[in-house]
């Protein structure tokens, strides 16, 4: 008899900084558990590290990996034998890696902790600048200083530092799967140039790096998903091939299911075709996604190809200020009270500006959450007696927004009645940390692995592949119009019914991934759901083009709706800066199908 193939079992136990504190102890029950994997960072959040940093330069990494993920547990880590990668170092590994090494330390432990660098290329920027570098998504010159600036790494170091023995890996700046490939190129000894075996790693990674968004959360049909209580967070047992089973920690929450891991394929991955990552290029056309078992999802079919020679880096600088205020307004005709309110609050303060001779603001947003304000003439009239009036104001200097900070407060005597004028207290001024994205070659790049008093460096030419400039395989990403259903009894039904979908944001960029329930409807979101009428539907928010991908192995289409977001990120002042509420709206949009195919 043939011994059982080795597979690798990983569980994904953060998908940003802020997630919940349950996903550790959960995993850790998990029969059979080798690794856990953490990923904390995203552009905001390197907003968030660099103001950190700013205050205080100790700071600048994850602080919740060291005192919620990892020190209440270190004992069951060490007992059972778990590794773990994790990128919570952010612009400080070297300050993370201190800060759990103490802490391992006070309970009698002794780790080895290997930090992975290089990642920071604060010191390449002016010399990049010098030679032209402007932002790779609007072409603005960037400021001579920046707060940050770091390139999106890949695997390889996370992959050197477990080979050299390291219990708990600590990177800077990679892209989110890498904790995952790096983890399964050290297990299964991939080259680094098998690229489909690199691209099915990648899949397995961005399944799970945003936690339970591929256990239910953020799930369509979210009816379906019991005990959000308790919502389970992802495991993966990982084949030499790349393939791997999706499931969760018994008895707990949420929900394994095939449309829900679809959605999660495809969010914030862009043309799917060409997703581009630092060690391969995917091609995610032919993914399948496939009910296994009770509780399990089978997901295979990533095509890859060689990466660039480039790194994609983010820098983040202060670009003014910014100050969001919050009131409720209730009683008769709330939505008139609470635009009067908005309206004379704002002409007060440009007044005062004027007075004390500072300029105008900037930009401001002005939102009255309860009346569908996002939708914009998608909203539907409905009579409500209570709203959240939020106005959000930017201004080059801080002492501009004072104006509206302090008299906001007035509204809650002197105005609408019904008002209150604040939830906590006088709302807080903030820095605006702006992304600037940029490429810089690997060549100038090298990554750093240290563990203890050994110290590996990473050569520019082991991380550079060979791009083959051959179009991926498969069928072509265009939109297509040559499926046409049969004639029948029509009858016009919203997308939810026949889709699930997914949104999220890349910069000031918005994803929406939408996946057919069932194949024989996949025809009907190619012939009606076009790009021309997805960009009318939000034709109020998205100042850019839109761009739709086919997805035949998910039955899918993803769009790209450029210049969406009002800035993205903690530069937009919408309510909604990272596109999460895109795909609900879309799924109100009617399209026509046969009556049969709804009553099948």
């Amino acid at each position: 008899m043939n011994a059982p193939a080795k597979t690798v079992r990983i569980g994904g136990a953060s998908g940003f900084w802020g997630d919940s504190s349950i996903a550790t102890p959960q995993l850790l029950q998990v029969p059979g558990l080798q690794y856990l994997v953490y990923d904390y960072l995203a552009e905001t959040t390197m907003a968030i590290l660099a103001r950190a940093r700013s205050k205080k330069p100790e700071l600048g990494y994850a602080t919740d990996f060291v005192t919620a993920a990892m020190l209440p547990h270190l004992q069951a880590i060490r007992q059972q034998g778990v590794r773990v990668v994790s990128n919570a170092g952010g612009l400080n590994p070297k300050a993370c890696a201190q800060a759990l090494a103490q802490a391992a330390e006070s309970q009698g432990l002794s780790l080895h902790i290997a930090v992975v660098t290089g990642d920071d290329v604060s010191a390449q920027f002016a010399t990049l600048r010098e030679q032209g570098l402007k932002d790779m998504y609007t072409g603005e010159v960037p400021p001579a200083q920046l707060s940050s600036a770091n390139a999106y790494t890949g695997a390889q170091g996370i992959a050197r530092a477990l080979a050299m023995g390291a219990d708990i890996v600590i990177t800077g700046r990679c892209v989110d799967s890498a904790v995952v490939v790096g983890v399964l190129a050290h297990e299964f000894d991939w080259a680094w140039d098998d690229w489909d075996r690199l691209a099915a790693g990648t899949l397995a990674g961005h399944v799970i790096e945003c936690g339970a968004q591929a256990t239910g959360g953020l799930f369509t049909d979210w009816q379906l998903v019991p005990d959000w209580a308790h919502m389970g967070y992802p495991v993966i047992d990982c084949a030499a091939d790349g393939s791997f089973t999706l499931g969760k920690p018994a008895g707990t929450g949420g929900l394994i299911h095939p449309g829900a891991v679809a959605e999660q394929v495809l969010y914030e991955v862009g043309d799917p075709a060409r997703y581009q990552m630092p060690d391969v290029g995917c091609d995610f056309r032919q993914v399948s996604v496939v009910q296994a078992g009770p509780g399990q999802v089978r997901i295979a079919g990533a095509k890859g190809q060689a990466p660039t020679d480039s790194y994609k880096a983010n820098g983040t600088y202060i670009d003014g200020y910014q100050l969001q205020v919050m009131m409720a307004i209730r009683g008769i005709d709330a939505p008139a009270k609470a635009r009067k309110t908005a309206d004379a609050l704002l002409q007060r303060t440009r007044e005062q500006l004027a007075a004390k001779g500072l300029a105008d603001y900037s930009q401001t947003c002005v939102e009255l959450l309860g009346t569908e304000a996002l939708y914009g003439a998608n909203a539907r009239a409905l009579p409500t007696r209570e709203v959240i009036l939020r106005i959000a104001a930017r201004h080059a200097d801080a002492k501009g927004l004072g104006f509206l900070q302090r008299e906001c407060s007035s509204a809650g005597t002197s105005m609408g009645p019904g008002t209150r004028s604040s939830f906590a207290g006088r709302a807080e001024i903030q820095p605006v940390f702006k992304v600037f994205s940029f490429l810089v070659p690997k060549q100038q790049v090298p990554l750093c692995v240290a563990l203890e008093q050994r110290q590996q460096i990473l050569s520019p030419a082991a991380v550079i592949g060979t791009p083959t400039g051959a179009e991926p395989v498969g069928l072509p990403a265009t939109e297509s119009s040559s499926v046409h259903p049969e004639e029948g009894d029509w009858e016009q039904v919203p997308l939810v019914q026949l889709a699930w979908a997914r949104s999220g944001d890349k910069g000031d960029d918005e994803n929406i991934g939408v996946i057919a329930r069932r194949p024989e409807l996949y025809p009907f979101l190619l012939t009606q759901l076009t790009a021309e009428r997805v960009h009318q539907y939000f034709s109020h928010l998205v100042d850019g083009t839109v761009q739709r991908y086919a997805v035949p192995g998910l039955h899918a289409v993803n769009f790209v709706l450029h210049n969406a977001l009002g800035g993205g990120g903690v530069c937009s002042l919408r309510s909604d800066p990272l596109g999460k509420s895109f795909a609900q709206m879309l799924l109100d949009l009617p399209l026509r199908v046969p009556r049969q195919l709804l009553e099948n």
